[in-house]
């Protein structure tokens, strides 16, 4: 194996014209991923965000060979229009002190520096870690606060009807259930909306690992996030509430009350891999061939 050469592809030479992107963006987005980290990050509605940069990262270096053998583009012009945009709203998000503009603009600062040096190839390539970026920005406050409410009380009424119909001593006023002795606030952060897209960064990434060929299967899947994500949240409270009826408030409120997240991703998952399954399998029986029967 040669020194100046790569085991995955590429020489150093051209892998060495992606350095200024890479210097430039982590000068760039390094103070605010710190702050992130000792503040938005710190937080159950945004803890996923290491994760995502985490996951982005790695789908990024995955790609690397790919995008050392890029040759660069003749035409820059759209590539710097996508890298101005995004360095305006990054500027405007510092300015505001706005998490929504700062992390919204990265999908477009990382599209405008891979198009300087690899043109659309380089796109094609790295379109879905770019996508990725999105699941890094922090849902507005407006959406959050317009839809807690009536997932709030969703999550109540489906919570109370599961349970009481199961023999449980259940009452709902509003989205304050009484249980036995207890009585349990259905909080915002109950609410799922943070989950939800959380649950839907899992998701995209589970059906981009799997790579099915069939836009059918993608766009069933697709839609499928929102209702496995919404009903994994309600486990989530049933649980809760489960747990504090038999162990007490003290369990409740306590360690079990993290677990109630680890319960919650992997009812998702579950969820996901099972439909993933089900469609493939129901897609190979369409596609198998019928043997024909002798009258």
């Amino acid at each position: 194996m040669s020194p100046t050469t790569l085991p995955a592809g590429g020489n150093w030479l051209t892998i060495g014209r992606w350095w200024p992107v890479l210097v430039g963006f982590v000068a760039l987005y390094l103070p605010a991923y710190v702050e992130a980290w000792d503040v938005i990050w710190q937080t159950d509605d945004h803890a996923h965000g290491p994760i995502v940069l985490a996951v982005s990262a790695w789908l990024f270096w995955s790609k690397r060979a790919e995008l050392a053998a890029v040759t660069a583009p003749q035409h820059r012009g759209l590539a710097w229009s996508v890298l101005a945009l995004g360095l305006l709203v990054f500027v405007a998000g510092r300015a505001l002190s706005s998490a929504v503009l700062v992390f919204g603009a990265q999908p477009l600062v990382v599209a405008g520096g891979l198009a300087l040096i690899g043109g659309r190839p380089a796109l094609r390539m790295a379109w879905f870690p770019i996508f990725y970026l999105v699941f890094m920005i922090p849902l507005p406050s407006v959406l959050v606060d317009a839809l807690t409410g009536p997932l709030k009380q969703w999550v109540s009424v489906i919570t109370e009807s599961l349970l009481y119909t199961v023999g449980y001593p259940i009452a709902r006023s509003g989205v304050t259930i009484t249980v036995g002795q207890y009585q349990l606030l259905v909080a915002d952060a109950c609410s799922g909306l943070h989950s939800m897209f959380s649950l839907a960064a899992l998701g995209t990434l589970f059906m981009y690992l799997m790579g099915r060929p069939s836009r059918l299967h993608n766009a069933l899947m697709i839609a499928a996030i929102a209702p496995i994500a919404f009903g994994a949240n309600v486990v989530r409270v049933i649980v809760l509430i489960l747990v504090t009826y038999h162990l007490g408030d003290e369990a409740g409120q306590g360690f079990l009350h993290g677990a109630a997240g680890i319960v919650l991703m992997l009812v998702a998952l579950v969820a996901f891999a099972a439909l993933d399954a089900l469609l493939f399998e129901a897609a190979r029986r369409l596609r198998a061939p019928r043997t024909a029967t002798s009258p």
